[in-house]
């Protein structure tokens, strides 16, 4: 089926949101349980400005309850310090930096949230909003193949070859390789790959939830400038406003700046050092769970994992149990490896 579609998957302990194009999937958000409500992207919010540093042109701001922003201002719209601003979320906190407001006006009372930001389906809606909606066991299949590929750093292109999308503290490294491409005409096997890795490219960065500088490394030599431009114009337009593109440069990378507006999926879904967070294993524990649960319905259900995953686990189980009964069982085996869930009916 082609077009879009939205998946939602309504879990325990989160909703995960997917938009398909083309039956692959484009967009991917994930709200979970517990996350500060101040912090997400489309919030509006009542916040103190802490203090001022003219040299950055920007504003540190109290959302209340620890919640901290930013607030970028132009010449001539430098906030006082003390005073109290509206604003609303446009770029969510990711590792190391705090999130971005944009101000909407005057404020008063205490540091506050004033309207939640959009509900997952209500998010998704703007990216897709006549498309059809599915969920249940066929939303979460779709939300875990999803999960699993913006997780990926190498990713197969269309007719061959492969993209490589690595993001560092400065900007996004994409590569680009012909692998086992095939053709007789090289300077066309390396048009068609460059054309489809731009497409592809515009896709899983979407997908990543990345922004800011991104430097795609082309294949081959002698581009087609005018050709690339319009195809990297096309492949990027879904995510204007804010989007501006290079030329190819002397050495063949093209260089691509993204808004930043949702975090980083795999700093979501990842400790600093990489790995899955226990919140993430723990959630892919319970869906296990479930999916256990509802195929054998009355059925005693034990998973066993690591002892720091089951201390996560547990509260999701217990949420789970008061969605299809009290007959689910967590136990925590050490020197078990964090990877290692099992989940069995006894």
């Amino acid at each position: 089926m082609s077009g879009r579609r939205i998946y939602l998957d309504r879990g325990i302990g989160e909703t995960r949101g997917v938009v398909t194009l083309d039956d692959r999937p484009e967009r991917l958000l994930i709200r979970r349980d517990g996350a500060e409500p101040r912090l997400i992207l489309g919030a509006r919010a009542a916040a103190r400005v802490q203090s001022v540093e003219p040299a950055l042109a920007t504003a540190f701001l109290d959302l209340g309850d620890g919640a901290q922003a930013i607030l970028p201002f132009k010449p001539g719209g430098r906030p006082v310090r003390g005073a109290m601003v509206e604003i609303e979320i446009r770029a969510e906190p990711r590792r190391g930096k705090l999130a971005i407001g944009r101000l909407i006006g005057e404020a008063a009372g205490a540091p506050r949230l004033l309207k939640a930001a959009p509900d997952p389906l209500e998010a998704l809606r703007a990216f897709a909003r006549d498309a059809e909606v599915v969920e249940g066991r066929e939303a979460r299949d779709v939300a875990d193949e999803a999960e699993a590929e913006a997780l990926e750093v190498l990713h197969p292109l269309p007719g061959g070859g492969t993209l490589a999308i690595e993001p560092t503290r400065a900007l996004t490294a994409i590569d680009v390789d012909l692998g086992e491409r095939k053709g007789s005409d090289a300077k066309r096997v390396t048009r068609q790959a460059n054309l489809a890795a731009l497409k592809e490219a515009a896709r899983l960065l979407r997908l990543k939830g990345l922004g800011g500088l991104v430097i795609l490394d082309l294949v081959g030599r002698g581009h087609d400038g005018n050709a690339l431009m319009t195809a990297a114009r096309a492949a990027f337009g879904p995510d204007n406003p804010g989007v501006a593109i290079g030329p190819v440069g002397r050495f063949g990378t093209m260089e691509i700046s993204l808004p930043r507006r949702i975090r980083p999926l795999a700093e979501l879904l990842c400790r600093e050092d990489g790995a899955l967070s226990d919140r993430t294993l723990a959630q892919r524990l319970v869906r296990r769970m479930q999916a256990e649960g509802e195929a054998n319905p009355g059925g005693r259900i034990e998973a066993v994992c690591d002892p720091d995953v089951a201390d996560v686990a547990r509260p999701l189980v217990e949420a789970l149990a008061g969605r299809l009964g009290a007959r689910f069982i967590i136990t925590a085996s050490v020197g078990r490896g964090r990877d290692a869930l099992e989940v069995a009916r006894t």
